[in-house]
């Protein structure tokens, strides 16, 4: 998703003038190529990462980020049932389920998992889509989803938004990335993954320590 790093640098994103994200476009929508004399590119990069910010795991499609290739993309990636998360939070979740349902994939993905729109996509979503607002909520203020909100303290149990936030990390990086050649391009986003997730256990770690230092200060005071 390089493009979107460009998208929320241009003059019209900064005056408020562009309000959508280069992947909330239609799936049809590919560009044509008025000519040939240059070389081709891949569509976007697509990761899986955890609520914590560590990756998972990533691809690149090619000619869209199409819900076909999320599907495929997800049951490479978690081939066994058991494996497989709880909740899946994607920006065009809604799509992915009606996309699952038709070709009949929902009927393993309804046993280990549930899709959910990110915090950061899901207002933009439609307000009288009964299937997203039922199926794909990432905050359900019913108390149909106690492991996705806190509805006492009024906020999410855990990140949503962890992709978007490491692809606006690696946005950064693309200006050095456009011109590589394939084998570079792939050596170097699975260099900076790699030291991205390192430094997201590591981070992890250190507040993991903390705590345990604080509750022993507290219950014996030798600290």
């Amino acid at each position: 998703m390089w493009c979107k790093y460009n998208l929320e640098h241009s003059s019209d994103y900064l005056n408020g003038r562009c309000v959508q994200q280069p992947h909330d476009e239609s799936d049809t929508n590919i560009p044509k190529k008025s000519h040939y004399f240059s070389a081709s590119c891949y569509y976007c990069v697509e990761t899986i990462c955890a609520p914590c910010g560590a990756v998972i795991a990533w691809t690149k499609f090619v000619k869209s980020e199409s819900t076909t290739n999320i599907l495929k993309f997800l049951e490479d990636v978690f081939p066994d049932e058991e494996l497989r998360p709880d909740y899946i939070c994607i920006d065009k979740a809604c799509k992915l389920l009606r996309t699952a349902v038709a070709n009949g994939s929902w009927v393993d993905w309804f046993k280990s998992s549930h899709f959910v729109v990110d915090g950061y996509h899901y207002t933009n979503h439609c307000s009288d889509d009964y299937l997203c607002r039922k199926w794909c909520n990432p905050a359900p203020q019913d108390g149909s989803a106690p492991n996705l909100v806190y509805i006492a303290q009024d906020r999410n149990a855990f990140n949503t938004q962890a992709c978007e936030q490491l692809n606006s990390w690696l946005g950064g990086f693309e200006s050095i990335m456009k011109r590589m050649t394939p084998s570079n391009f792939n050596w170097f986003i699975h260099s900076m993954i790699f030291y991205h997730t390192q430094q997201v256990i590591k981070r992890q770690n250190s507040q993991n320590f903390s705590i345990i230092s604080e509750d022993f200060e507290h219950d014996d005071g030798l600290l």
